[in-house]
């Protein structure tokens, strides 16, 4: 047992997981249901069978769109219809669910998401006009609560996916949200914090869009956005500064060490002034960026903060690094992350990790399989190849995905 495993034992961290997880008319199941008997569960098919689709089911049970960032309407189950060879697919009439029972050390709790369709009546030039519209609800023990940063409370998820591989290569977005993932499992006000800095923005640029310069109007905006984008800053500020000494302290004997750095507007004058200077200079910023915005443009802020990530070893970029480097870094970030939180949260992540063994030798597989386990965290893990995975005979739950069932065999 390594020195991390032993500190991670004598804290007698809390379990924590999905006991049961129900899915109805989501993606290609039309019911399916899961209970997990194992800390990692390895879930196999050939592709295109849907063994992603049970990740991003639990991905969409912590604040946020998922791994795959899906919109609502996408997420509704696809079928097959025989008797229409033009329009072989078919879209369920049906509104999408997930329903869980999780576990946070001797808690239970019971939670779940679903798309809501509702009918809004608009008045028109020459009638009244019945649309609808569909929106995502949330419960949690049975009831409605009404955001879905309150799910940070009960479970939190970290994921890998395929698509991510080029995380480093390409436009800073994705590198934000992947950072923003990692902060929620230390501040569960960060989520919501930045769905209300996201509604004041779309507000604020369209008002400027438009036209309606009401300086009284665009001030408040700007306030609030500037309040609201200094929290998320030092939040995230706050996140990497956490995992860089985490790092630091404890290298990984395996996956490269790795530096994490922020380069953002906002972040920078955090650096070198109190956060209450900062809110004005921010405001300011906003306020002499209205022009910016007449010109179609966005503005500067922490909307176009970048997540930076070095191999600390070569000193290089990671955007410069070989794919198989760039996969071992974002390892790195993903155990420091899960670590970090074991020790000091008490309980260690969910890892949802999509085809995670491409890109990696049959070292660092068995490496990343030794560390999983002694983490102690439940595990999902998607492949085409479960003889990788021989080495969890006996320890880890095999699910079979065919014909949009899940068949538990014995590898």
């Amino acid at each position: 047992m390594t020195n991390l495993a032993q500190d991670i034992f004598s804290l007698n961290c809390e379990k924590s997981g999905v006991s049961r997880l129900t899915l109805t008319d989501f993606r290609n199941y039309q019911f399916l249901r899961i209970c997990p008997t194992a800390n990692i569960i390895i879930v196999f098919g050939e592709n295109g069978s849907g063994k992603t689709n049970i990740l991003e089911a639990i991905s969409l049970l912590t604040p946020g769109r998922g791994l795959r960032n899906a919109k609502l309407a996408d997420i509704k189950r696809i079928f097959f219809d025989p008797d229409d060879e033009y329009k072989p697919e078919k879209i369920s009439l049906f509104n999408w669910a997930i329903s869980a029972e999780i576990y946070q050390g001797n808690d239970d709790f019971k939670i779940g998401t679903a798309v809501e369709r509702n009918i809004k009546n608009v008045l028109t030039d020459d009638d009244e006009d019945t649309r609808y519209f569909e929106r995502r609800i949330v419960k949690i023990n049975e009831n409605k609560v009404s955001s879905q940063a309150e799910l940070g409370k009960y479970i939190s998820a970290i994921w890998l996916t395929p698509q991510m591989d080029r995380l480093f290569r390409g436009g800073s977005q994705p590198r934000r949200s992947f950072l923003d993932r990692l902060v929620f499992a230390f501040d569960n006000e960060h989520a919501k914090r930045l769905l209300n800095f996201e509604h004041y923005y779309k507000e604020w640029y369209k008002l400027i869009r438009i036209g309606k310069n009401d300086n009284l109007w665009l001030s408040g905006l700007e306030e609030n956005m500037a309040s609201l984008g200094v929290a998320i800053a030092a939040a995230r500020r706050e996140q990497i500064a956490r995992l860089n000494a985490f790092i630091e302290s404890r290298p990984d004997d395996v996956f490269p060490n790795v530096v994490l750095e922020l380069n953002g507007t906002v972040e920078k004058m955090l650096d070198t002034l109190p956060a209450v200077d900062v809110e004005d200079k921010y405001k300011q910023l906003l306020f002499s960026q209205r022009k910016n915005v007449l010109l179609h443009e966005s503005a500067d802020g922490i909307n176009r903060t970048d997540f930076k990530v070095y191999y600390k070893k070569k000193r290089m970029p990671a955007e410069l690094c070989s794919t198989g480097e760039q996969k071992s870094l974002l390892i790195s970030i993903i155990l420091a992350q899960a670590k970090c939180q074991a020790l000091f949260k008490g309980f260690a992540p969910i890892l949802l990790l999509d085809e995670v063994v491409a890109h990696l030798d049959d070292e660092k597989r068995e490496a990343l399989l030794l560390k999983i386990k002694e983490l102690g965290t439940q595990a999902w893990i998607t492949t085409t190849n479960p003889e990788l995975f021989s080495s969890l005979t006996g320890q880890a739950q095999f699910l079979k995905v065919e014909n949009n069932q899940i068949f538990e065999t014995i590898i």
